[in-house]
């Protein structure tokens, strides 16, 4: 094969990670550290952009591979409108539309932005992937009880794909044609029905809909919340925290790493080992209810993410649901290798790339 030379970039809220390709030969990397407190002095993330630059500049200068051109660059999407699944080029629409914070503000704005600066310097293409606005919703996943309130998709797209197709692979399936079940288990978890390639129905594990997790609480009894933003005792952004980044086990145990609570459930903490099956539990009844989504036809569920690295975690949700279909259990993020993979599939046509507009 053709050796492909890929830089990925993936800007976080206080790193930048860096990564160096060639095909899916991961070569160098680095997550670049970023003070809390400088980045708070930039008025916005689009504001970020020089100081992120030169820090990625630094470290390929500084690497085995400073004198590298690319085949391609890539960087993780950020905010954008709605769009299908698929590898995007980057255009002036997606630039402006990040820069202006049109869907919101996050670090991972900057990824195309940087990627694209440094593409032209390596006079190669930039591209971002499957970013988490990804839509692919059915109509009838879009109905949340309330006209004024329309469910949303914002979910772990990158990852997801990536894990399905995987897992698709090593079972001897084509994933434009089968149907699978995929369970993204991270600081978020996003839980997605995949039919024929398409996500039709997931979770918005951004804004607190589906199971509790690490940082978030999941979708919450209505009345009891209406109650709890209407007491006084939490403003908006309080709130808002508590929903999107004090849930879940930070919530009712004071830490979002499973790690360390394993140690507690080994030394005897019964609150611990309790609230970790409670998110077992919540995540398998996400999981069964899209084998009405697929109608019963599910030939995978795939469980993926940093916490798919607990085997006690994921037996205990195998007990649960391991009924419904085989289970595949591809672990970790892998951000870097999924976006990389993306850039791939458009250099040796497998895949065409698309404009954002």
């Amino acid at each position: 094969m053709t050796a492909r030379r890929i830089l990925v970039l993936n800007p976080g809220s206080t790193s930048t990670k860096v990564s160096l390709f060639e095909n899916e030969r991961e070569v160098d990397a680095s997550a670049i550290a970023h003070d809390a407190a400088d980045l708070s002095a930039y008025p916005s993330i689009a504001a970020q952009h020089p100081m992120r630059l030169r820090a990625i500049r630094s470290f390929l200068q500084a690497s085995a591979h400073s004198d590298a051109r690319f085949d391609a660059v890539v960087g993780r999407g950020g905010l954008l409108k709605p769009v299908d699944s698929g590898v995007y080029r980057v255009n002036d629409a997606m630039k402006r539309d990040l820069r202006s914070g049109a869907y919101g503000e996050h670090a991972s704005n900057l990824g195309a932005l940087l990627a694209d600066e440094l593409a032209a310097e390596s006079g190669c293409d930039a591209f971002i992937a499957d970013p988490v606005v990804v839509d692919e919703l059915d109509d009838v996943a879009r109905y949340s009880g309330l006209p004024q309130i329309s469910r949303r998709s914002i979910f772990h797209a990158l990852n997801q794909k990536s894990a399905a197709r995987e897992a698709a692979a090593s079972a001897g399936l084509r994933y434009e044609e089968a149907g699978l079940i995929v369970a993204h288990m991270g600081g978020g978890v996003s839980i997605g029905a995949h039919r024929n390639g398409r996500v039709v129905d997931v979770n918005n594990a951004l804004d607190g809909d589906g199971p509790f997790s690490p940082e978030r609480t999941g979708s919450l009894p209505a009345g009891q919340l209406l109650s709890l933003a209407l007491s006084g005792d939490h403003d908006e952004r309080a709130l808002r925290r508590m929903l999107t980044g004090g849930g879940g086990l930070i919530a009712y145990c004071g830490t979002n790493s499973l790690v360390e609570l394993r140690e507690r459930v080994a030394a005897g903490d019964t609150n611990a080992a309790a609230v970790i099956d409670a998110m077992a539990y919540q995540i398998s009844q996400e999981i069964a209810r899209h084998g009405a989504t697929l109608r019963g036809r599910v030939d995978l569920i795939v469980l993926t993410g940093g916490m798919a690295h607990d085997d006690v975690l994921v037996a205990a949700i195998t007990d649960r649901i391991g009924f419904l279909a085989p289970i595949r259990v591809v672990p970790g993020e892998r951000e870097m290798l999924s976006l990389a993979r993306a850039a791939i599939r458009v250099l040796t046509g497998i895949e065409e790339p698309k404009e954002y507009r």
